[in-house]
């Protein structure tokens, strides 16, 4: 999901475009506090349970929309300069979110080869999956060669899209 600020008016895209703005009042909210007036921020919407792992079925379900947090990824235009052609922005991420109120939160980071152990530990944790950039690469919206998802086929995202099939 990309988060917009543009002045006093926040916007939220799906990756196919879909203005769900009013669906995640928390995620506009959140946006409106921050000190920056204009930013545009890459993520994902979602529902924590009550023991801080994300629960994707909650957030499928609609009921708990007004739950929805934004665990952010990237930050493409801190103050609408359109950093998209360079590699990662975890910095600039850091420094807009600094003084974050809650409903936007900065998505963890590891830098370097340890994908595998990683991707073990998010699966013995119950967690759907990790996703993975390359580094040195730069934006791309949609499907990239440079990303990777990788999921846990145990969770419980994998029946639901499964049943879609």
């Amino acid at each position: 999901m990309i988060v917009v600020r543009e002045d006093k008016r926040v916007r939220l895209f799906t990756k196919n475009g879909n203005d769900w703005t009013s669906r995640f009042p928390w995620i506009v909210e959140a946006a409106l506090k921050n000190r920056r007036k204009q930013f545009v921020i890459d993520g994902e919407a979602v529902i924590l349970g009550v023991d801080g792992v994300p629960d994707f079925n909650a957030l499928h379900s609609r009921r708990h929309d007004a739950e929805a947090q934004h665990y952010a990824f990237d930050c493409l235009a801190p103050d609408g300069e359109d950093l998209r052609e360079l590699s990662l922005h975890k910095t600039n991420l850091a420094r807009l979110l600094a003084r974050r109120p809650d409903g936007i939160f900065v998505a963890d980071y590891e830098r370097g080869e340890i994908g595998p152990d990683l991707f073990r530990k998010a699966c013995e944790f119950g967690l759907e999956g990790i996703v993975s950039k390359r580094s040195d690469r730069p934006y791309r919206a949609g499907r990239s060669k440079d990303w990777a998802k990788v999921t846990n086929r145990r969770h419980p995202a994998m029946s639901r899209v499964m049943d879609q099939f």
